[in-house]
């Protein structure tokens, strides 16, 4: 057990430098032995233009009629689908630094790619997650304490 340990500290030692140095990959060779320890990459968000039920959607509301086709259409532009910021590890998600603190961020709080959005506790390691873009929250999608998945949507943002 002790030499799982020292494994784990020698790991977690490997990943606090590659936070350090801005480091995607790092390979280290001793003797036979390799290891590569590489940061997961960010996935690109996709945009799909999705209708929203409402006002602005005439033939949608009882009583309203839809222009017929040809007829006073313009071409609105349609408004994005919200990027989301996705856990990048299996851990507990906390939306503020301690019980008694303010949320990192609120429903309406503008980010920036190097703001703290919350921590994801995983083995017993607190590790701040980075909005890595700009825009404003619009939806919080995880509860404080709750346990999350690799890829498991935080949060939803309107990117500028």
């Amino acid at each position: 057990m002790a030499q799982w340990d020292e494994q784990f500290s020698k790991l977690k030692q490997i990943i606090e430098m590659m936070k350090d140095h801005n480091l995607a990959e790092i390979t280290i060779k001793q003797g036979e032995e390799e290891l590569c320890v590489k940061k997961a990459q960010p996935v690109q968000p996709q945009f799909t233009a999705v209708p929203m039920f409402g006002a602005g959607m005439p033939g949608m509301m009882p009583g309203v009629a839809a222009p017929a086709a040809g007829q006073g259409q313009e071409a609105a532009p349609q408004e994005a689908k919200p990027a989301e910021i996705k856990s990048p590890l299996v851990g507990t998600f906390y939306a503020q630094p301690s019980p008694d603190s303010e949320p990192f961020v609120e429903l309406g709080s503008r980010v920036e790619p190097e703001t703290v959005v919350c921590v994801i506790e995983a083995m017993k390691v607190m590790n701040e997650i980075k909005a890595e873009m700009s825009g404003v929250i619009v939806d919080v999608v995880t509860a404080s304490g709750s346990a999350v998945e690799y890829g498991q949507v935080l949060f939803k943002v309107r990117p500028d």
